[in-house]
């Protein structure tokens, strides 16, 4: 449904935890015929992916999404107005004090002003979960 509603930004990046319906040759192949990449945990772990882990739970603490709601609505348009928020008016350090948006319209340089936690022996050669997900997602 939502492929049908927009215009699909370039680089759209779709993660999930490996759940059977989207390890489906059907998904993969509607994901890549709309130039989706597609990014899974490699354990089936949604808590796997740090970065999107981050953003769930500054999404749930912020904007207090944790509660629980009177409807369904009420919780989709919850989430629906803390994205905006999120995106649109929440200045994001690792954007260099932009928000999303502008971050991703602005055409300067940006600072980075976080740490990577991984260590000097994860620059290794081995290939990553993502770049191994990569190489499926073009043999398919």
């Amino acid at each position: 449904m939502a492929l049908s509603n927009k215009t699909l930004p370039t680089n759209l990046i779709h993660h999930s935890d490996r759940g059977v319906r989207y390890c489906s040759y059907d998904y993969v192949s509607l994901l890549k015929e709309h130039s989706i990449l597609i990014s899974m945990t490699e354990s089936g772990e949604g808590y796997d992916n740090q970065i999107a882990e981050r953003i769930n739970g500054i999404l749930k603490t912020e904007f207090n999404l944790h509660q629980i709601y009177k409807s369904r609505t009420d919780a989709l348009l919850a989430v629906k107005r803390s994205i905006n928020a999120y995106n649109n008016f929440r200045p994001h350090m690792s954007c260099d004090f932009l928000t999303p948006v502008e971050a991703h319209t602005t055409d300067q340089v940006l600072v980075k002003r976080w740490k990577n936690s991984r260590k000097s022996a994860s620059k290794t050669k081995k290939q990553t979960a993502f770049h191994q997900q990569q190489e499926l997602y073009n043999k398919i």
